[in-house]
Formats: C-alpha cells, sequence, structure tokens
C-alpha cells in the first residue's frame, strides 16, 4: 500500500520534471526567445510573491487577475447551467422537442467565442455583460447535450416502476429523473465550466479587461514573455483544480 501510494506520488512529479527538462532545452537551444524556467520565476516572482498586490490597472498580482476571471467565470457558468440544465431535461423526455431543437443546437454549438463576443458587444456595448453572454452561450451545450443523453438513457423499467406507483410528475422527476441522470449532468458540468474557463481568457484578451485573458494580451504586445509563460501555467493550474473541485462535489452529491 505504501509503495503504491509512493509511486502515485512519485509519476507526477516525474512528468513534471520531463516538462521541466524540455522546457529548458527548447529555451536554450531551439528558441532564445522563450525563458527558461528560472527565467521565467524571476521575472515573475512579483507577481507571485505579492498574489493580491494591486500597482495599476493591469499590473496587479496573479492572485487579483485570476479572482477577476474566476468572477466572471462563476456568473457565466451559473447562467449557462441554469438555462442548459432544464433544457437538456426536456430535450431528453420530448421527442418533438428534441427533433425541433436539435438542428438549432448543431449550428450553435460549434460556433467560436471570438465570433460570440463582437455580437454581445453590439448588442450590450459593454464588456462585462459581453463576456458573461459569450461564457454561457459557449459552455452550455455539453450541460445541454449530457443531460439528455442521460434521461434518453434511463431504462424503461425504471419509468414502468414510476407508473406502477403513481408517482406525480414532480416525485417522478425527483425520485427517477435527477438521481439517474446525476452522472451525465456533471460530466456535462465539468465540461462546461472547462469551456467557461477558456473562453474568459478569450473574451479578456480580446477587450482588454483586467484578469488572466487581459493580463496575458497586454504582456504579449510589451513582448514580455516570461509573464505569458505566467498566465499560461496559471490558466492551467486554476483549470485542473476547477475540474477537481467539480468531480468532489459530483462524489458529495452522490454519496447523498
Amino acid at each position: 500500500m505504501i509503495q503504491k501510494k509512493l509511486i502515485a506520488f512519485l509519476l507526477p512529479l516525474t512528468g513534471i520534471a520531463l516538462v521541466l527538462a524540455m522546457w529548458s532545452a527548447t529555451s536554450a537551444g531551439i528558441s532564445k526567445d522563450l525563458p527558461s524556467p528560472m527565467k521565467t520565476w524571476e521575472d515573475s516572482k512579483i507577481y507571485i510573491m505579492q498574489p493580491f498586490e494591486k500597482r495599476g490597472e493591469m499590473d496587479q498580482g496573479i492572485g487579483l487577475l485570476a479572482y477577476y476571471s474566476l468572477m466572471r467565470v462563476a456568473r457565466g457558468f451559473l447562467l449557462a447551467i441554469v438555462i442548459a440544465t432544464p433544457l437538456g431535461f426536456l430535450l431528453g423526455i420530448s421527442n418533438t422537442m428534441f427533433k425541433m431543437l436539435d438542428p438549432v443546437i448543431q449550428i450553435l454549438r460549434p460556433i467560436s467565442p471570438l465570433a460570440w463576443l463582437p455580437l454581445g458587444l453590439v448588442l450590450f456595448r459593454q464588456s462585462e455583460p459581453a463576456a458573461l453572454f459569450t461564457i454561457a452561450l459557449c459552455s452550455m451545450w455539453p450541460t445541454v447535450i449530457n443531460t439528455m443523453m442521460g434521461v434518453r438513457a434511463i431504462p424503461q423499467d425504471y419509468w414502468n416502476v414510476a407508473k406502477v406507483l403513481r408517482l406525480s410528475p414532480f416525485k417522478t422527476f425527483v425520485k427517477v429523473l435527477v438521481p439517474a441522470t446525476l452522472p451525465h449532468i456533471f460530466t456535462g458540468y465539468r465540461l462546461s465550466l472547462g469551456i467557461a474557463w477558456l473562453v474568459i481568457v478569450a473574451s479578456e484578451m480580446l477587450t482588454g479587461t483586467p484578469g488572466i485573458g487581459g493580463f496575458l494580451w497586454q504582456e504579449y504586445n510589451s513582448l514580455i514573455y516570461a509573464h505569458i509563460l505566467l498566465c499560461i501555467l496559471t490558466i492551467g493550474l486554476i483549470g485542473f483544480a476547477l475540474d477537481r473541485l467539480m468531480g468532489v462535489v459530483e462524489t458529495r452529491l452522490r454519496a447523498v
């Protein structure tokens, strides 16, 4: 047991060490413009060691910048799942609604956030609501599709038992639909949250608002490559943390 835990601990560290070695080799040999891990740390440590320090609109600690982005993601993601979850249930239950809306969903689903954001700016004329509009619209589809598939995957025996017990529509929803589709719903939530995090970075880059994406774009224009790498690492780490957090919430809910 101890050996398995040790291996489980060492394998990720080995993977990280390999990536750092490849990064160092690339910066030393292939691309001189790419800062090494040590150079990235030296140029970026003020943003890491003082994560909530505000020196200017964009000159802020990485913690504050991440906070701005996360708040936008939270609002956009909540809006997405509030719309997507009941829509997924509706499409799963009603074959008529599925046939009517499936072509619309398949047309809207692959549209890039870079296309939706200008429309959001036209509609709302402000970057903040335009970003929320873009996040919600781009991230809702995995939840819609997974919820719908979860409802359609419910065995017919479950519906038959609900009829035999003469459950009301509300009790059928609470006792049959929700428990049976919960794994599918949370798979959709995890995918939607990941997309929401991707979209906010693109939105902030285009609008120049304070956040991880806005800071990344500013540093690219200033040719400060170490800060670009800092943003990339921060985006990846936060995305990893959000996915694990959603997994913990799913486990807790399924245990209730």
